[in-house]
């Protein structure tokens, strides 16, 4: 894989439609899987090794990464292909497993406690890629989307869901249904990378289950993975948006990025409590944003006052008189800042409604350049759905499916070490050597 030298450090845009076989060489090794085969040899005991598990794993790695539609089709490339057959281990095209060697080994893989050393593997990738990336999970977005399955037979679950029917509707600004969806089998939950357009969390569950249900322990997951303090933000769609999510986020310090629904009637205007004593009418929206009132005219006018940060050692929002930051001139600017060089000033308290007032404001320009950041999960689903198969919906039963999902994860996490890995030479001419993640990565 060449990436130039100005390309991002996670250059999506140059994954190959065919890896080469020294990409592929180095995907399988930036997979932590040590702890996983050796529970597997451990289950086969002294059972028949015609298919070694090594094989097994590597021809289920290849089948995603090569963007094969199915498990037949990679076997039938690993007959005619030597050299990818030596990457997995197979000598000759007799060693090729059979397409129900696959699904079997598939299944088993979908149980405990071989689903929980999955989730290890991808949890150590993630690790050390935050420990090498110190811009990795400073601004997050979550989301979840559709993934089509099959039932299996009845009894065959092992105790995970079975597929059901899901159905989401998109809405206009009025409210208006525009468009539906349906499909038939899980939905994965994500929370990634805003920046890089990296997995930090995932979880499959049925069709019913709320994102706001969700959300707490795939965040968990996710700060559990990166360095103390790193997570700074998450932005989310408006499933997100309750007061269980935001005094969720509250708790564990991350700024929500989070729009609003609407559900006020009455008056778009209410009072601010505590601020009945200024010789001004403060209010806010439903959205949160303060306003001031100016009455010196015939009519009151409504002015949105200036934001001018968040005081986490106070738990409040600061806003100043607009009139005083150059915006606008007012007649109640005399009799509102009179004796103050600094203006009329009004903190929020942000314990009065901790999803109406954020840390970052609604009506900042910060909020939307992170709002608009939420697109990167909607990227990240479209590769593991579209380049990787997980919404292909060739797999019967909720064990073969699992499994299928986790190897598309730990594939994602694994085309990211490698693109992050990749060699960009750094300093001055005459003088270049690699940069300081990828000396941070290959030193692992």
């Amino acid at each position: 894989m060449k990436l130039p030298y100005t390309a991002p450090l996670f250059a999506w845009a140059y994954l190959e439609d065919n890896p080469s076989l020294h990409t592929l060489r180095q995907l399988l090794e930036a997979i932590p899987d040590d702890g996983l085969l050796a529970a597997l040899r451990s289950h086969r005991g002294r059972g028949r090794n015609e298919y070694p598990v090594e094989t097994l794993w590597g021809t289920l790695l290849l089948t995603v990464a090569l963007r094969h539609t199915s498990i037949d089709a990679c076997l039938s490339e690993l007959q005619r292909n030597s050299g990818l057959r030596l990457l997995i281990g197979i000598r000759t095209a007799a060693g090729v497993p059979k397409p129900w060697n696959l699904s079997r080994f598939m299944k088993l893989l979908g149980e405990e406690p071989f689903r929980g050393l999955k989730e290890a593997a991808f949890d150590a990738m993630v690790r050390r890629l935050g420990e090498a990336v110190p811009s990795l999970g400073a601004a997050t977005a979550g989301d979840s989307t559709g993934l089509s399955a099959r039932k299996g037979r009845p009894g065959t679950e092992g105790g995970l869901p079975p597929p059901t029917g899901g159905r989401k509707e998109y809405t206009d600004a009025g409210g208006k249904v525009v468009r539906v969806v349906e499909w038939f089998g899980y939905k994965l939950h994500l929370v990634v990378d805003a920046r890089h357009e990296v997995a930090l969390a995932y979880r499959v569950t049925d069709t019913k289950a709320g994102d706001g249900e969700t959300l707490p322990g795939l965040l968990d997951a996710a700060l559990g993975r990166l360095p103390e303090g790193r997570m700074k933000t998450l932005a989310y769609d408006l499933a997100a948006d309750s007061q269980p999510f935001h005094a969720a986020l509250h708790a564990r310090g991350v700024r929500p990025v989070v729009q609003m629904r609407d559900l006020w009637t009455g008056s778009p205007d209410r009072p601010l409590p505590g601020h009945g004593h200024l010789p001004v009418r403060i209010t806010y929206d439903q959205l949160g944003t303060v306003h001031c009132w100016d009455d010196s005219g015939p009519a009151p006018v409504r002015r949105r006052m200036a934001y001018t940060g968040h005081e986490p050692a106070r738990g409040t929002l600061k806003y100043r008189c607009p009139a005083m930051t150059g915006e606008w001139r007012c007649g109640c600017e005399r009799k509102c800042n009179h004796g103050k060089t600094y203006g009329l000033t009004v903190r929020v308290r942000r314990e009065l409604d901790l999803r109406r007032f954020p840390p970052i404001p609604r009506a900042t320009k910060a909020f939307e350049r992170l709002y608009r950041g939420r697109t990167s999960v909607e990227r990240v689903n479209g590769r593991l759905k579209m380049f990787w198969g997980a919404d292909d919906g060739n797999l019967s039963g909720a064990a073969r499916f699992h499994a299928y999902v986790d190897a598309v994860m730990l594939v994602h996490l694994a085309f990211a070490t490698v693109l992050a890995g990749g060699g960009r030479p750094a300093g001055s001419l005459g003088a270049m050597g690699l940069g300081k993640v990828q000396e941070a990565l290959r030193r692992r």
